[in-house]
C-alpha cells in the first residue's frame, strides 16, 4: 500500500459518485425529453413524472446517505481523538476545536498531535493548515 500524505490521503468512491449520478441525470433527462413529446397529446400518462420523481428520491437518497455515514465517521474520530489526546496528555481536546480541525489532527504523529491541537485551538488553525503542518503522517485507511 502507498504511503499516505497530504497528496493522496483524499478519498473518492467514483463508481457512487459519476456512475451512479450520471444514470441518474440521464433518466432524468430523457423523462424530460419524454414530457416536452406528450406535452402536445398529455393524455393523463403520469409515467415520466414518476420516473422523475424516482430519479429524485434515488439522488436524495444517495446524497443523505453519504451525509449520514460521515456525520458517524466524525463522531467516531472525535471520539478516537479525545481519547487519545487524553491518553497523551490526560486532558481532553479544547472544546474550541471545530470537527474538521479534529479530523485534520487525525493525520498527525503523537508526537506532533499535541502541540498541533494546542495550536490549531489558539489560533483557529484550518484544517488544511493543520495537515500541511504535519511532519510525520499518520495514514488513516479505513475512512471513505
Amino acid at each position: 500500500m502507498e504511503q499516505q500524505n497530504y497528496k493522496n490521503h483524499g478519498r473518492m468512491a467514483p463508481r457512487a459518485y459519476y456512475v451512479g449520478l450520471a444514470l441518474a441525470l440521464i433518466v432524468i433527462v430523457f423523462t424530460l425529453i419524454y414530457c416536452e413529446d406528450i406535452s402536445k397529446g398529455w393524455n393523463g400518462n403520469l409515467l415520466p413524472v414518476l420516473f422523475f420523481d424516482l430519479c429524485i428520491g434515488v439522488i436524495l437518497i444517495g446524497y443523505f446517505t453519504r451525509a449520514f455515514a460521515l456525520k458517524a465517521q466524525d463522531r467516531a474520530i472525535r471520539a478516537e481523538e479525545n481519547l487519545r489526546h487524553f491518553a497523551l496528555t490526560g486532558k481532553l481536546l479544547d472544546k474550541k476545536l471545530t470537527i474538521n480541525q479534529v479530523i485534520a489532527l487525525r493525520f498527525a504523529s503523537d508526537e506532533e498531535f499535541v502541540l498541533l491541537a494546542q495550536k490549531a485551538a489558539e489560533e483557529n488553525t484550518s484544517a488544511k493548515e493543520i495537515k500541511l503542518a504535519i511532519k510525520k503522517w499518520r495514514a488513516d485507511h479505513y475512512r471513505v
